[in-house]
């Protein structure tokens, strides 16, 4: 008990036993829509979760996993996968990513923040470069947050600005990027004309330039180096729109892979690289994309590929985006503060816990489920376990990816009878959805359904309780569509395949031979959403959840 008189122990619930096994198991990307030829999981063969799905109506339901639901912030943000797992895990709802960085801008505590102040020693005598994903799309960041920052640092001393962009073409749509360029290059034109020198200086596609994740590929974070910082690019030209017109001309170019440019001045040469003195910030907000370029912006001692030159400057990001890393270490808007969260109190309370993933979701099961935190709660009393992803491949490669062997762990350390508590997220839907490949993501979708179905039947070995859910959509709706929900076509006739997360409920099912009887779903509690999920797991372990926490999705009925 601490002075306030807080404490760990969370009271028994009245009429649920402890000591039952419990699987928590996390389908990524696997929302519900409409069954149709796009929807992978309705084409795949998915009988663990259709039985789900078609047994008892009062055991399986939906929660809502995007928007305000998860702390973002407005309906037309989809879900991701960081902040589902922050809801799943803290049980209640944190301003996130997005919603974190408008509130600093709103407010201006953004600018009084150690990030700016640093960033800021550079205004007087040195550039200011700003580089992020030009979009509207709102997944990994977005253009008025980049228009306010351009406002706030010029009126703040920024005398020499120049912007490094990234086109997206992923989380909106192909061809917009020409759009999001001409309104930012008015927005440069009204600075100069208050004679702040500010500028486009470099670009490319996301997918091709910078923006990789996972130490999948370092030579996408090395293009955009070399036209950033050494202002070195295979496509030269004078101005962005320009650059980003011509460059879309070449066959099959598409926003996403749009080659690396560097914008230069009348006599050739590059208008803004990256130079001792300067400061730099990344502007999205989303973690995933930004570690890498991160590192090789921060680390002294990095060997990934040959930098050519290090230069000495003051880098922030806009968020964190690694608290493990501490990466970077100045960064514009502070994350949530998540405490008590469900997984911290469950160890206090006895609750032996095991959590697995494979690589690319690792994190998602522990650091964003604990609330951005790295480690063990209590060494004793967890186990988590990483099974190492296929590296160098793109998911549609080998789109069972690592389902069968989290699944065979997780069997195993259920049928150890060592723990009351199995954490798992299977990636295959979201990572293999992300592809836009429909044959290999309906494979993908069957590899997770198999994996259930060995995650289900160990628990009804061992007289366990099984919650099966989701952190949010994409492989339920793998084309684009128009207000009216008729599947988008290009030029040519072909449908528009949508490869980004999606806006769609999730689906939750509880069940297992230890689930009381009586147990079922509450009729009252409609809108709920993946914060819910904690206080309902708890009350399955035996306890009541913490007052503050969102309420649980389960009642008991006396038979």
């Amino acid at each position: 008990m601490g002075s306030s008189g807080f404490s760990w122990k969370l009271a028994d619930h009245p009429k649920l036993p402890k000591g039952k096994t419990i699987a928590v198991v996390v389908l990524d990307g696997w929302g519900e829509a409409q069954p149709d030829q796009y929807n992978c999981i309705h084409i795949a063969e998915t009988p663990a979760m259709d039985s789900l799905k078609n047994g008892a109506p009062e055991k399986w339901r939906l929660v809502r996993a995007h928007g305000t639901a998860v702390g973002l912030p407005t309906e037309d943000d989809m879900g991701n996968s960081e902040v589902g797992h922050n809801a799943l895990g803290a049980g209640r709802i944190f301003a996130q990513g997005a919603k974190l960085v408008d509130l600093a801008l709103a407010s201006g505590k953004i600018y009084e923040g150690e990030g700016f102040k640093y960033i800021s020693q550079s205004f007087e005598s040195n550039t200011l470069h700003l580089i992020g994903l030009l979009s509207d799309g709102g997944v990994h960041s977005r253009l008025d947050q980049l228009q306010l920052l351009l406002e706030g640092a010029s009126k703040r001393g920024a005398k020499r600005i120049r912007v490094h962009i990234l086109t997206d073409g992923r989380d909106v749509l192909d061809g917009s990027s020409v759009g999001f360029v001409e309104t930012l290059e008015n927005d440069l034109a009204k600075l100069r004309e208050k004679g702040v020198d500010a500028r486009v200086a470099s670009g490319g596609g996301r997918m091709y330039v910078t923006m990789d994740r996972y130490e999948n590929d370092w030579e996408v974070v090395k293009r955009g180096w070399d036209a950033q910082v050494l202002g070195e690019a295979p496509h030269k030209f004078t101005s962005a729109l320009e650059a980003v017109k011509k460059l879309r001309q070449e066959p099959k170019a598409n926003d996403q892979y749009l080659p690396p440019f560097v914008i230069v001045d009348e006599q050739g040469k590059a208008v803004g690289p990256i130079v001792d003195g300067d400061a730099v910030v990344t502007l999205n907000f989303r973690a995933d994309r930004m570690v890498m370029i991160a590192k090789s912006l921060e680390y002294e001692d990095f060997d990934k590929f040959d930098r050519v030159r290090y230069p000495k400057i003051r880098y922030a990001g806009m968020l964190q985006y690694d608290g493990e890393l501490k990466l970077p270490s100045h960064y514009l808007v502070s994350p949530p503060e998540i405490e008590r969260t469900s997984g911290e109190y469950l160890v206090h309370n006895g609750v032996r816990t095991f959590a697995c993933s494979e690589t690319v979701k690792f994190g998602h099961v522990t650091f964003f489920w604990n609330g951005n935190r790295s480690g063990y709660f209590n060494q004793e009393m967890e186990e988590y376990v990483e099974i190492p992803s296929d590296s160098g491949i793109t998911f549609n490669v080998k789109p069972k990816m690592k389902a069968l062997e989290i699944a065979e762990k997780t069997r195993d350390a259920i049928l150890s009878r060592k723990f009351d508590q199995v954490r798992v997220n299977l990636p295959n839907g979201d990572m293999v959805g992300h592809t836009g490949d429909i044959e290999a993501t309906i494979v993908a979708c069957k590899a997770a359904d198999d994996a259930v179905k060995m995650i289900l039947d160990a628990i009804e070995q061992v007289g366990g309780i099984y919650v099966v859910t989701a952190d949010h959509g994409n492989a339920e709706d793998m084309v684009k569509r128009n207000k009216s929900g008729q599947p988008l076509l290009d030029k040519s006739g072909n449908i528009q395949i949508l490869t980004s997360h999606t806006l769609q409920p999730v689906p939750i099912a509880i069940g297992g031979p230890g689930l009381s009887p009586g147990v079922r779903f509450r009729n009252d509690v409609p809108d709920g959403g993946l914060a819910n999920v904690a206080a309902t797991v708890m009350n399955l372990h035996g306890f009541e959840a913490p007052s503050d926490y969102e309420p649980t999705l389960i009642e008991v009925v006396d038979n």
